[in-house]
């Protein structure tokens, strides 16, 4: 009977360890994020939007088929043609290449010679090739190579928001454990007033202390309660931002509760020593800007393309199949040129002049940026500094603070020292201990924004 309560004790105590909560990690958060958080998620439909754009600009190099009929049911002659046709824009020319098919039925007139084909018809072949306008570059190839830059600055948009979003993770994990270090630091002075209250009573009860001593250590309690409480607010406030977070599965909002607290507030993140030059040049909203520029020198390509006169060659063989006219049955061909040129070349001309005055302004911004950023950094590092010199100078006071309230209430158990003193060292340690959670919470905090500035995405879960 003792072996089965023995036995049945340590399953409970085994289901009791196994239930209980596994403590809340920053990598765990920054994973729930990175993968649910709806920020990124909008920013990745967009970069879906750039794909299915670019792929639309990709539709204008589509082959494209045509079929045209004419019949005619009334009148003298009773001639009737088919044609069938494809051409295919060329990939390095604005020019194409054509082919086609044409058959035709019954009497034509003499002047409509053009129309009749052999017995089998018409095969035709050719190409329109361009030497002067729209060579290097045409509408087509520049909507193209316009929207692949979209995809990037697609891209470069997702991570500027992926680094936000887990910027504002970690600030949201990091509040929620220091509001959870404050709890347990106002619970701690709490319990040891209530503790104090049976001691006080009962030295009062012998005669030891006076009366209204108990009264004032119920004061301090209430006062203490006060303050724990307003302590608990604060947690579940911080767990519900932290819920925005870190989601399930389904990507629902998830609160997690206060026995998921780890014991202490940890960096989470720590920045790597690199060059302040490969630094600046990590960043997304830097990148982005260089590839806004490189997109209005492919607008000023094509403006520059309007100026140049259009020259254009074109090459076309045929065959008449079947018996027929001795006319049409030698393969023919045909070599054509057109010529055009505007005269005046406003519209050109005005264009240009936008995209020479949009690349001045996107590169004064771009050294604007620059400067911006290595002077974020730099701030940055001098805050990294500063807070982990005060965090350790708050963590030194809250170890003496620790010390001097120990000893004063043992002094106090012993009769040496008053109910004042004894309570004003309880109230420098929760304060000097309040320090230390602000210290390294600032501390963890100017690192994350220090991880965030230098755009890295394996430190923010990315």
């Amino acid at each position: 009977m003792i072996a089965r309560l023995i036995a049945a004790i340590l399953a409970l105590l085994a289901l009791g360890g196994a239930a209980r909560a596994q403590e809340l990690t920053l990598r765990e958060v920054l994973q729930s994020s990175a993968t649910h958080a709806p920020q990124i998620l909008e920013a990745m439909a967009r970069q879906r939007q750039a794909d299915a754009r670019a792929l639309s600009a990709e539709g204008q190099f589509d082959l494209v088929f045509n079929a045209e009929a004419s019949v005619r049911p009334l009148g003298y002659y009773n001639g009737s043609t088919a044609e069938v046709s494809a051409y295919r824009p060329l990939q390095n020319n604005g020019g194409q290449v054509y082919g086609g098919y044409r058959k035709s039925f019954g009497d034509f007139a003499s002047y409509e010679g053009k129309s009749i084909t052999n017995e089998f018809g018409e095969i035709k072949a050719g190409m329109l090739f361009s030497l002067l306008r729209d060579r290097v570059i045409d509408e087509r190839r520049g909507r193209r190579e316009l929207a692949g830059f979209d995809i990037e600055l697609a891209e470069l948009d997702r991570d500027l928001v992926a680094i936000g979003v887990q910027r504002r993770a970690i600030e949201a994990y990091q509040l929620w454990v220091a509001a959870g270090l404050r709890v347990k630091i106002y619970r701690e002075i709490f319990d040891l007033a209530r503790e104090r209250q049976d001691s006080i009573e009962r030295q009062i009860a012998l005669g030891a202390r006076p009366a209204i001593l108990g009264t004032e250590n119920q004061q301090n309690i209430v006062r203490r309660q006060a303050l724990l409480v307003r302590a608990e607010q604060d947690l579940q406030l911080q767990a519900n931002a932290l819920s925005l977070f870190l989601r399930d599965g389904l990507g629902q909002p998830v609160v997690p509760a206060a026995d998921r607290l780890p014991p202490r507030l940890v960096d989470g993140v720590t920045p790597r020593l690199v060059d302040q030059t490969a630094a600046i040049a990590a960043r997304p909203d830097l990148q982005a800007l260089l590839t806004r520029i490189e997109q209005t020198g492919i607008r000023a390509r094509l403006a520059e393309n309007d100026l140049k006169p259009r020259l254009d060659v074109r090459v076309e063989a045929s065959k008449d199949i079947g018996a027929g006219s001795p006319v049409r049955t030698p393969t023919e061909g045909m070599v054509g040129l057109r010529f055009s040129v505007p005269l005046e070349q406003r519209a050109a001309k005005g264009r240009i002049a936008e995209v020479a005055a949009e690349q001045d302004a996107l590169s004064l911004r771009l050294r604007l940026l620059e400067d911006q950023i290595g002077v974020e950094i730099a701030n940055l590092r001098t805050q990294v500094t500063g807070a982990e010199k005060l965090a350790g100078l708050a963590t030194a006071e809250a170890a003496l603070a620790r010390k001097m309230a120990e000893a004063e209430r043992r002094r106090f158990s012993l009769g040496a020292s008053d109910f004042l003193v004894v309570n004003l060292r309880e109230e420098a340690l929760a304060d000097a201990t309040i320090r230390e959670i602000d210290a390294n919470y600032r501390h963890a905090a100017s690192q994350a924004e220090l991880v965030a500035a230098l755009a890295d995405r394996e430190q923010l879960g990315l």
